[in-house]
């Protein structure tokens, strides 16, 4: 290890327990081993690019949540020198990356669609991921998945293109690798993207016993934390109006337009059956979280009365706004209510639990 390396080691683990004591705990055992592996990692970056024969490896942290992944890589990148670092949402990078896939793929001339076949589709990505990343060094994918079939191609792509280049990846997920694409209809196909994973990275496990969402919070909520469930009638109590009969009308997402119940300057208010039993994607949620603060969501039943679709695109729905920070306000049923607590779908819905969590309840409702 040489003098710059070490340096640059010891000042990242001494920024960790510096940010956990500002934080007002102490580090978990569980988490030590991959403030010790990300340590590493800021030493092998201390170098340039040009002076490494090959890219530090990759890293795949996984556990529960409530873990601290989270605030394991956002401490990291906080600690990180260097300015070619990126932070992504997977959502929203699928979403641009869609989108220039789908440029690049357009731009093609005749002929080449003619003769290029599948290459033609990986050239697409590869632009696209040149376009979306720049010259950057260290990216982190924080919460990484892979459950929708139409992505899960995608993603292998993606992770190739990733893994071919002089870019450290970095994610963190509620799942080991083995267990990304649950669903046994499709999973086989995500096996040979599993393999590369185990292959080429890093995977630690956060499995600790501390749940750090049960910890007192210090500081104030703000934007995702402010939302809230409500039963019908119980509105007023989170300052809404409910819609008036003439105020019902489009809005716009993503190269389509929803019926709402109400758009107004600072939220939107939309049912339950529009937004998710209907034919909506994510692309249209971070449409929404762009234009609004604040996404109203009325209608809302218990989850085990919604389709499968529907309860997937309720759950992307809910990291989008946590994601972005935009205030959610759920009225109707618990969502959650009826599932029993070691179900499959519960499991499947493990994330979603722990953010609708962070949403405030009348005292009525948080006392019974």
């Amino acid at each position: 290890m040489t003098d710059r390396t070490r340096k640059q080691y010891e000042a990242m683990r001494g920024h960790f327990h510096r940010a956990a004591g500002q934080g007002g705990f102490t580090l978990d055992p569980a988490q030590e081993l991959p403030v010790e592996r990300l340590s590493r990692l800021a030493g092998e970056l201390a170098h340039p690019a040009w002076r490494l024969r090959r890219s530090p490896r990759h890293l795949y942290l996984w556990g529960p949540v409530g873990r601290g992944k989270s605030w394991l890589v956002d401490t990291f990148l906080d600690g990180l020198p260097t300015p070619l670092k990126r932070r992504l949402h997977l959502h929203d990078f699928f979403r641009r990356l869609h989108e220039g896939v789908a440029h690049h793929s357009e731009s093609r001339t005749a002929e080449s669609r003619m003769t290029e076949s599948r290459t033609a589709d990986g050239a697409a990505v590869d632009r696209a991921v040149d376009e979306l990343l720049g010259d950057c060094r260290i990216l982190v994918f924080d919460e990484f998945h892979a459950h929708d079939a139409g992505d899960a191609m995608l993603v292998a792509r993606l992770l190739r293109t990733l893994l071919d280049r002089r870019i450290t990846l970095v994610t963190t997920s509620n799942y080991p690798p083995a267990g990304l694409m649950p669903d046994p209809l499709y999973h086989h196909l995500f096996e040979p993207t599993i393999r590369l994973i185990e292959e080429r990275m890093d995977v630690l496990d956060v499995s600790g016993p501390v749940d750090f969402r049960r910890r007192p919070r210090s500081d104030r909520a703000h934007g995702f934390g402010l939302g809230a469930r409500l039963r019908p009638g119980e509105e007023t109590s989170a300052g809404l109006t409910p819609p008036r009969p003439g105020e019902a009308g489009p809005v716009a997402g993503h190269h389509r337009e929803l019926s709402a119940r109400a758009v107004r300057e600072d939220h939107v208010w939309l049912d339950f059956q529009e937004l998710c039993e209907g034919l909506t994607a994510v692309a249209d949620y971070l449409a929404l979280a762009d234009r609004f603060p604040t996404i109203v969501l009325d209608g809302v039943p218990p989850l085990t009365k919604a389709s499968p679709d529907g309860r997937r695109r309720f759950a992307n729905l809910v990291d989008v706004c946590c994601d972005r920070d935009v205030r959610l306000v759920l009225i109707g049923a618990d969502p959650l209510a009826g599932l029993p607590a070691d179900s499959t779908l519960m499991r499947d819905l493990d994330r979603t639990a722990s953010r609708l969590a962070l949403l405030s309840r009348p005292a009525r409702e948080a006392a019974g």
